[in-house]
């Protein structure tokens, strides 16, 4: 087998990349897509129309519902709520369903919600608890209900505040081609 599948795991899709780890409790529908090496920990639900890049890990507790893509390297913590109607009712569904974007190496905390039609950009961190209204771009740090941006987080992790400065180094970034680096001056 090219993925490892726990036992007490239902997996109907094919379409799953090589040393993916699916592990207990897991149900993943027939059309979902799942890139290599991914980590699907235990209790998450993933829906049809979902994709799922490669090097991607999706912490207990949590539902991909139809619409959201989840690029490579993206962390989604446990217990984070997706949603995909914004105007749900009960036996009443959409023509089409709202899209989501998680972006390459994005990470979502703990027990955050992403509402529908939103997009979290490249190397962004969105904080534990948050509420997610509207789209964040790449690098932003988010926090709180309804989640306000706070600074930036470099693609190697490091949290600035939104001057740009390392909280714990003090030392200055600065953008250079869409990316945050160190300022040489």
């Amino acid at each position: 087998m090219k993925y490892f599948c726990h036992n007490l795991a239902e997996v109907q899709s094919t379409q799953i990349g090589i040393n993916t780890s699916i592990w207990q409790f897991v149900v993943i529908l027939k059309e979902a897509t799942i890139g290599s090496r991914c980590n699907i920990c235990a209790h998450v639900f993933i829906e049809n129309e979902v994709s799922i890049g490669d090097d991607v890990t999706i912490k207990s507790g949590v539902q991909l519902w139809d619409g959201i893509t989840l690029e490579d390297h993206v962390f989604i913590g446990p217990n984070v709520t997706f949603t995909n109607d914004l105007l749900p009712r009960s036996k009443k569904y959409p023509v089409a369903f709202e899209k989501t974007l998680i972006k390459q190496g994005a990470s979502i905390g703990a027990n955050a919600t992403i509402l529908a039609g939103n997009e979290i950009g490249e190397f962004a961190m969105l904080g534990a608890g948050s509420v997610l209204t509207k789209s964040m771009n790449n690098n932003e740090l988010w926090v709180g209900n309804p989640a306000k941006h706070i600074g930036y987080v470099t693609n190697e992790g490091v949290v600035l505040d939104l001057n740009l400065i390392c909280k714990e180094t003090e030392v200055q970034y600065e953008w250079f081609n869409n990316e945050l680096i160190l300022n040489n001056d």
